[in-house]
């Protein structure tokens, strides 16, 4: 389960989501649930952006203490609509350094070989801290993730502009093996990184999904 959340002060929470400031005390409680349930994994996405959130790392490292979380602190990204500006792009190794001055040397914990996160542990906490560092030191080489979203066009780049519509094609009754050709075609153009720090994905990320 992945779930956003950059911030834990009811003020913030309510300037950055235009909502009621109560509504995190619903996050938070949904949290605490998911983790009642016993997932494998329950991830907790930040994107650090400087001047806005980046004095509450550490508060969301404490979250990994008696939880077992997966907090993952990701590089603020270009996207439609976010106003991004390099100078609010925290690096992650800025980031680290932060936590590592205050919680002591991470443990670094096992990499799939298609992970986009770097996954770490403060020794002694149960769950664990990761970083996404899509800006400053990118994957895209191994990065194995798809993204088929609710309007049917298929992203082999969750940065990339280019989509490919695979609803049209399944209504005119192509076969599977056609729309498997489709796919392919598409992951065979992906980048082997992406197109710079300066280009702005079409789509704002809550019309992508993560």
């Amino acid at each position: 389960l992945n779930l956003f959340l950059d911030t834990l002060r009811p003020d913030r929470f309510e300037q950055m989501t235009r909502r009621p400031s109560k509504g995190l005390s619903r996050v938070l409680g949904v949290i605490d649930r998911a983790l009642e349930q016993s997932m494998e994994k329950l991830k907790v996405n930040f994107v650090v952006m400087k001047g806005v959130n980046e004095d509450e790392v550490l508060d969301f490292v404490e979250l990994t203490k008696d939880k077992p979380l997966n907090v993952r602190f990701i590089e603020w990204m270009p996207f439609q609509g976010n106003v991004w500006s390099f100078d609010k792009m925290e690096p992650y190794k800025v980031t680290k350094k932060r936590i590592e001055d205050h919680f002591g040397v991470l443990q670094s914990t096992a990499w799939d070989k298609n992970a986009v996160a770097k996954d770490f542990r403060v020794e002694g906490f149960k769950g664990e801290v990761s970083f996404v560092t899509s800006m400053t030191e990118h994957f895209c080489g191994s990065c194995n993730r798809l993204r088929l979203m609710a309007d049917g066009n298929f992203k082999v780049c969750l940065f990339g502009s280019e989509e490919t519509n695979l609803l049209k094609p399944m209504r005119l009754g192509y076969t599977d093996e056609e729309i498997a050709h489709l796919v392919h075609a598409q992951v065979q153009r992906k980048k082997f990184k992406h197109d710079g720090m300066v280009v702005q994905n079409p789509r704002p990320m809550v019309k992508i999904g993560g």
